[in-house]
């Protein structure tokens, strides 16, 4: 436990900080789940869409060092590469 004042106000603002970041980590992970839903079903037009809408999301939230840019690229990456392969089917 946090004996002083300044140790005390750390660990406050930390768990906010942890509850800010949390929200914003399930943000993305719906945003990767209606990418994927929609790829499942084998529309592309719904799948293209929900791509583009999540591409600046994941994009915006590894700037803020939510998610590291490498996943955040991996991930564009894989789903694109998804998205494309339903326009080729």
């Amino acid at each position: 436990m946090a004996n002083s004042a300044q140790a005390r106000k750390r660990a406050r603002q930390g768990e906010v900080r942890r509850r800010h970041n949390a929200s914003f980590r399930s943000m993305v992970r719906t945003y990767l789940k209606k990418v994927i839903a929609a790829i499942e079903s084998g529309d592309f037009e719904k799948a293209n869409t929900a791509y583009a809408a999540a591409v600046p999301v994941i994009d915006r939230m590894a700037d803020k060092g939510i998610i590291h840019k490498n996943k955040a690229a991996r991930h564009k990456s894989r789903l694109n590469s998804a998205v494309l392969a339903l326009k080729a089917a």
